[in-house]
């Protein structure tokens, strides 16, 4: 038996090797594909949030309530949604106006990083939703960031003042953290809703950089940085910093600080920026207060809420598997499937031959 079992796992082992070799040459191949289709394998993706919450209703009532019950609110529904129907067919009848379209709501997404990468997507996103998107209807940008780098961020507000210059109502829900870049992007909406606790604020410009030239000058190592323009490098990691490249330094710093507040004075013009452009952070609360915000919520309130009188839809820009992602993803599944099914066998063999 102890043989059996040696000689049946050395042939499972190497028809695995066999099949992830397969797999590992297409992948490649399917890596040069990929490259070669780049920047044409996405789209959008659109839910509509209150048939999903129609359907968890259904589902919890489902559970929790009796068959006559159901039975009962069936037959409710049915009644209700004939009554309507008629109603429609005599205005129509009348002549009169049918009723105006209710009042559409788009729903994106943006979990800022440091380089604020979802941008990519945000544009994509925006752009579909501009399409179709009246002025009597509102976009809803769910957003969470820290912040991050000023050019990645500075791109992200502009991606969201495209909403605003075509006078479309922009709402911007924060659950937990809208700082620094994120505060940029968000002072855009028209309204600013931030759960209680969620941290908003830190309208400020940080920069910080070890130097390591004393080490090496310790160990006898220079370091030469060579540069045409007088103020092209301020401050180094290696190089020995001056104070004059450190005043230079901090005046770009400053700038930056004053454009960021020019921005923000723009969008928010009655927030008091001697104040609250500190570079500190405010809880939701304490955010309503100082003008930061414009109410207290989550965002699952205010598009429950919403879901009562207008139609709500996510819209997510998602980029579709390639060929060598798919293929590296079915070497993975076929690797596990295979070892499971060895270690069960192994297992169910021992077991047996006792």
């Amino acid at each position: 038996m102890t043989e059996f079992l040696a000689d049946y796992g050395l042939f499972l082992a190497k028809t695995l090797t066999v099949i992830i070799g397969i797999l590992l040459v297409l992948s490649g191949v399917g890596s040069v594909v990929a490259r070669r289709k780049e920047g044409r394998d996405g789209h959008v993706e659109v839910k509509n949030l209150n048939q999903h919450l129609e359907e968890m209703q259904q589902d919890i009532e489902d559970e929790v309530l009796d068959e006559e019950r159901l039975k009962q609110l069936h037959k409710e529904q049915k009644k209700q949604d004939k009554l309507e129907a008629k109603e429609r067919k005599k205005a129509l009848k009348r002549g009169e106006e049918p009723a105006p379209e209710r009042k559409r709501i788009f729903v994106l997404d943006f979990d800022g990083d440091l380089h604020a990468s979802q941008v990519d997507w945000l544009r994509e996103e925006i752009s579909a939703v501009l399409t179709l998107a009246r002025k009597e209807d509102e976009v809803v940008v769910r957003l969470e960031s820290g912040g991050g780098l000023v050019h990645g961020y500075g791109l992200a507000a502009s991606q969201l003042e495209r909403i605003r210059k075509r006078d479309i109502p922009l709402t911007i829900c924060v659950d937990k953290v809208a700082a620094s870049g994120g505060y940029m992007m968000a002072c855009i909406g028209n309204k600013l809703i931030a759960a209680p606790f969620a941290l908003v604020g830190s309208i400020g410009v940080v920069a910080q950089l070890p130097n390591f030239h004393r080490m090496l000058k310790k160990h006898d190592v220079d370091y030469e940085v060579y540069t045409a323009g007088e103020y092209k490098r301020t401050l180094t990691l290696f190089g020995e910093n001056t104070e004059h490249g450190r005043k230079k330094f901090i005046e770009e710093l400053e700038d930056t600080h004053g454009l960021f507040k020019e921005f923000v004075s723009e969008y928010r013009p009655e927030l008091d920026l001697e104040k609250v452009a500190t570079g500190e952070v405010w809880f939701g609360r304490r955010a309503l207060e100082v003008g930061l915000i414009d109410g207290l919520g989550t965002s699952d309130d205010y598009l429950f809420e919403a879901c009562e009188n207008a139609d709500v839809y996510q819209v997510r820009y998602e980029l579709k598997k390639g060929l060598q992602e798919r293929l590296s993803e079915l070497t993975v599944q076929v690797a596990d499937r295979t070892v499971n099914r060895l270690s069960q066998k192994l297992y169910n063999s021992r077991f047996w031959s006792r």
